[in-house]
């Protein structure tokens, strides 16, 4: 679907400023349009800001050569439109970036969502005004406005880690990040080009690169586990067979830890036999992708049952990769699943091609770069292009992109500087009426986030459509009880193998960075609950202002699709680890 010209008045729109909306929305991807969506159904005035040209957050900037979701592309979608889950149609297994980007575009163009997203336009500050009890929002073009609501929809995995390395400013050739791919096709052909990083856009890039280039030198400091995705065209039988049944899909997939569904075997691995565990992990490589952590229960929560899975991996990686000694240096010694899987297409055998080699930084780190190379170990590798698929500030570095200020000049840098410090992951103590959809504290990058996304904008505009019932000026969590999440997270995160190790799950990408858990690890139904429980009970945890009307709890009411069937197995890391898996 064409979209061009579909928002060009924002390149000569005059600024805003003094004008007054319910709310402001920061960002427009997946979690934007659906926050603008539900705002408008409950007939509040809403501006959205993004910084893009388009809608799409993460698939419109993600655009290295391979980027596809990791998530079967039947699951990835939104769940609120009967009718648009059955027009759309999904090509593949895993569905690639341009896809994703072509659904975006089309549910913005069936539900008239650009008109109230101001495209080109990045919010740099929001101040909370004591007095009014409103936020005051201003971009780089210029605009001011003030909203009772700000609604923060920024992702969690949007704000480019560069690397900081000497001398990369006076590189000659191309300098690429996957994070902010050009829009213009890329081509490597004849170019010796080198690739920094071993993370998910870079097992994904590689084996698409590598066909270009005349040669590729990956520079490695920690490898990574990946499973096959065994990507294939989606059978029309299939499909057919799934958009019958999507009501009772999604509601096993919103019983699932991960949010999204597949067979999960809650037997611990060491139960088994070594020959009945070698059959298990067969079958679930076979299958392929993310569920491969669904083969034993126990596996992110007990070593011994870990270290099963995590040589069978290796045995996996010296069986494909030819050389011994590159095969080596691609094992990871770490917790397997410790670090986000990898789902990948043709990654490991890549390093079978001659003019392809992998240089292991861990214990000789890039040096500097140079006009023409990168050097490390003292060793100048010379490349003509260079991809930094080095990642991004994970889940709070699009907040540190904007001057957030709430009550009494509390910045929300100053808050946050020692970890995020969160209610559920939607609010923040000092701050009223300012939400984040998957922010820190809640599952966020450890569901599927189409559904994570849906689950926080439905509460949010639940929550707002109650404040204008009762006629509140601001609602924000009590510093108790926000110190009492943060407490509950990390505990959770302590029975977890993911807890272990220096991942951007803890901020351990960027030096001088926070060693803290970010995500919510109990699992997406537990977290559902809580989060119903709260709002059933009268916002428990939070303080209103200024309500006129009748505060009656009672009558408070959760989104109906978040609440989970009698007869739906339950799923909770927490139960496993104890080993008991309830069925409620």
């Amino acid at each position: 679907m064409s979209t061009s010209g579909s928002h060009s008045h924002n390149h000569d729109r005059s600024p805003e400023t003094g004008t007054s909306v319910d709310a402001v929305v920061v960002g427009a991807g997946f979690a934007g349009m659906f926050m603008l969506y539900r705002l408008r159904q409950l007939g509040f005035s809403v501006r959205v800001y993004e910084t893009g040209a388009d809608v799409g957050g993460t698939w419109y900037w993600n655009r290295y050569p391979g980027a596809r979701c990791d998530v079967e592309s039947m699951q990835y979608s939104y769940s609120f439109c009967e009718a648009l889950e059955q027009e759309w149609n999904w090509t593949e297994k895993y569905a690639p970036q341009p896809e994703i980007l072509a659904y975006a575009r089309h549910v913005a163009e069936r539900f008239g969502l650009r008109q109230d997203i101001l495209f080109n336009t990045r919010v740099t500050a929001a101040e909370f005004d004591d007095e009014t009890g409103r936020w005051w929002v201003q971009t780089d073009r210029g605009e001011r406005v003030n909203a009772q609501f700000c609604i923060m929809a920024v992702g969690c995995l949007s704000a480019a880690n560069r690397p900081p390395f000497p001398g990369i400013e006076r590189f000659k050739g191309p300098l690429l990040h996957t994070g902010e791919w050009p829009h213009e096709a890329v081509d490597f052909t004849g170019l010796r080009t080198g690739v920094i990083g071993t993370g998910s856009s870079a097992i994904q890039s590689i084996p698409i690169i590598a066909e270009q280039a005349k040669s590729l030198t990956v520079f490695q400091r920690t490898p990574n586990y990946a499973v096959p995705a065994w990507n294939a065209p989606l059978d029309p039988h299939y499909v057919k067979t799934i958009k019958a049944a999507y009501p009772e899909l999604r509601a096993k997939a919103r019983a699932r830890p991960t949010g999204f569904y597949f067979p999960f075997n809650t037997k611990p691995a060491l139960a088994a036999s070594p020959g009945e565990r070698e059959r298990q992990y067969e079958a679930c490589w076979a299958r392929g992708g993310l569920p491969f952590l669904g083969a034993y229960g126990d596996l992110l929560f007990d070593k011994q049952a870990n270290d099963t899975i995590a040589e069978f991996a290796r045995r996996k990686i010296r069986a494909i990769v030819r050389d011994p000694k590159t095969a080596e240096l691609l094992c990871p010694d770490n917790v397997f699943g410790c670090k986000r899987l990898c789902v990948d297409s043709g990654y490991y055998a890549v390093f079978n091609q001659p003019h392809v080699q992998l240089v292991d930084v861990s214990k000789a780190p890039i040096e500097r770069v140079t006009e023409q190379g990168i050097v490390s170990g003292g060793v100048e590798y010379p490349v003509d292009a260079i991809v930094c698929a080095t990642g991004f500030a994970a889940i709070t570095g699009a907040f540190e992109r904007i001057a957030i200020t709430g009550r009494g000049g509390l910045t929300l840098s100053e808050k946050w500087r020692a970890g995020p410090r969160t209610y559920l992951g939607l609010t923040t103590a000092g701050f009223p009426n300012l939400f984040m959809i998957t922010g820190p504290g809640s599952p966020s990058v450890l569901a599927s986030m189409i559904q994570a996304i849906e689950q926080h904008v439905d509460w949010v505009a639940d929550c707002i459509a109650h404040l204008r019932t009762v006629g509140a000026r601001t609602i924000e969590p009590t510093a108790a009880d926000e110190d009492r999440w943060v407490e509950h997270v990390n505990e959770v995160a302590a029975i977890s193998l993911r807890s272990t190790c220096s991942s951007w799950y803890v901020g351990a990408n960027l030096p001088g960075r926070p060693r803290v858990f970010m995500p919510y690890i109990g699992g997406f139904p537990i977290y559902v609950h809580q989060c119903n429980e709260v709002m059933v009970n009268g916002y428990k945890g939070f303080i209103i202002r200024g309500a006129t009307a009748a505060h009656t709890p009672a009558h408070i009411q959760c989104t109906k699709r978040w609440q989970v069937p009698l007869d739906i197995e339950v799923i909770s890391p927490a139960a496993i680890a104890a080993k008991r898996v309830p069925v409620v």
